[in-house]
């Protein structure tokens, strides 16, 4: 079917940033008592709020992270994003074809604002979208995988849910997209096929170059 509204991710599927955030992440945690190497960082919060980041820690330690780790986090993420971060292969072929087609579509992330204009800033990609098409997990009461940032993504868009198709690149942002009624496609460039076929994906693809057909 043709869809009214595609609703992107952006960490791993607009900007090629997990890498580099998950690198800073297991790194300070590490530092703040929390030992975390990359690979833990990517499986456990992949995809997650900083605030899932916070229950979490607190879930396993007992102890909560500090009240400025959020502003310690960013500064570090910021300016590593400001020196290195580039746009996922391919993805800008993808959004003027999208564009040329005349098929809406925005960005539903569960980053925070300032990082979701970081990093859409530095690799040329704001201006596409817009602040009025950028939709962020501040925006919402529970984050991914709860269904709240996509559904409100689309009330604000006004399309109704069974007419969108998210693309998301982890299990947490699948389920949130499943759970809101959504076709998702999965983009499997950091997480094993099988992860996300098992959290619901509707279909799987490893270039952005597939998803033009798969959406159409």
């Amino acid at each position: 079917m043709r869809y009214d509204l595609i609703i992107f991710d952006n960490d791993g599927v607009l900007v090629d940033s997990e890498p580099i955030s998950n690198r800073i992440l297991a790194g300070y945690l590490t530092e703040l008592g929390h030992p975390t190497t990359y690979e833990e960082s990517l499986r456990d919060f992949m995809g997650g709020s900083v605030q899932r980041v916070r229950d979490m820690v607190r879930e396993k330690s007992g102890r909560a992270l500090p009240a400025d780790f959020e502003t310690g986090f960013h500064t570090r993420v910021f300016d590593a994003f400001r020196r290195r971060l580039q746009p996922v292969p391919g993805v800008e072929a993808v959004l003027e074809k999208l564009t040329a087609d005349g098929v809406p579509y925005c960005v539903g992330s569960s980053g925070s604002h300032e990082r979701i204009r970081v990093a859409l800033t530095k690799t040329g990609l704001f201006e596409r979208f817009g602040a009025e098409r950028v939709f962020s997990s501040q925006d919402v009461a529970w984050g991914k995988p709860a269904p709240d940032l996509f559904l409100h993504a689309a009330k604000e868009m006004g399309v109704a849910p069974g007419r969108c198709a998210v693309v998301e690149d982890s299990p947490l942002g699948v389920r949130a997209a499943v759970a809101a009624g959504m076709d998702v496609y999965g983009f499997t460039a950091m997480t094993p096929a099988a992860k996300l076929r098992e959290a619901g994906a509707t279909a799987l693809f490893s270039d952005m170059a597939e998803l033009p057909q798969l959406v159409r």
